[in-house]
């Protein structure tokens, strides 16, 4: 017989993989061990909603309110619950147990975890879940992030976007998923998959975090320098030729008095 720890990971790596019935099984079984622990009723509560049973959800996020009154994730989930019932919104099924494990592989320069500011209503992201896709939508100032159907979720913060508004304007592409979501925090993935040609050499996401355009600059203004400085040498020859034609003038002219 497999140990209780055994269980806890084969479910916490069941919801990983967005298997949620499997999720829930090893879940109950641990239950049927041990009646009074908490992270196992949360486990279930969530794996229901992501399986839009929300009647059973709300069952064990109140179990554990019974045990433990405060308990913040529960009391977060039913006010989701909450939301979603009264405005018959559903979790958007957009990924569950088709997503890819690798979507939030991380690879450097190439994506990046943001945490979200200026969140939307708690009634849009009631709905969002996990791994789900959404949208870069470029405003004059910054870039938000939007549901497909385009419900406003958040916004990228100012260093983020000013960056990306850059590379996006410059013809490179890129795909966003959420990682994490709750009615008072939004974290999200970003990946670059295509790279506009004049930003070929630049990194999509620095990997110094006080570095917003600063080595995009610096190298504009080095290469503006260099540029500066050829042609001010040419002109320099310019106006020494051109001076020296006169001298030559002068001297012909000179040598022509001369013979008079």
């Amino acid at each position: 017989m497999e140990s209780l720890e055994q269980l806890e990971e084969q479910a916490i790596n069941a919801a990983l993989k967005h298997q949620w019935d499997e999720a829930i099984l090893l879940n109950k079984q641990i239950i049927s061990l041990d009646q009074v622990n908490f992270g196992t009723y949360l486990r279930l509560g969530f794996a229901y909603m992501q399986k839009h049973e929300l009647a059973k959800a709300k069952t064990f996020y109140r179990k554990i309110l019974k045990m433990q009154p405060v308990n913040r994730i529960a009391l977060e989930n039913l006010e989701k619950i909450k939301i979603l019932e009264k405005r018959k919104k559903t979790i958007l099924n957009t990924t569950n147990s088709n997503l890819n494990p690798n979507v939030f592989l991380e690879i450097p320069g190439k994506t990046k975890t943001v945490k979200l500011v200026k969140l939307g209503q708690k009634e849009e992201l009631a709905g969002l879940i996990i791994g789900q896709e959404v949208q870069l939508k470029q405003k004059k100032r910054k870039i938000e992030i939007r549901t497909q159907q385009n419900d406003y979720i958040g916004s990228l913060p100012d260093d983020v976007s000013q960056r990306l508004k850059y590379f996006i304007k410059e013809k490179s592409t890129y795909t966003c998923f959420i990682k994490e979501t709750s009615l008072t925090e939004v974290v999200v993935f970003i990946k670059e998959e295509t790279k506009g040609r004049k930003v070929q050499r630049y990194l999509s996401f620095a990997q110094n975090p006080h570095t917003v355009m600063s080595d995009i600059k610096q190298e504009e203004t080095s290469e503006h320098e260099d540029e500066e400085e050829w042609i001010g040498v040419g002109e320099e020859v310019e106006v020494v030729e051109k001076d020296e034609d006169l001298e030559h003038i002068k001297q012909d002219n000179y040598d022509e008095s001369e013979e008079e």
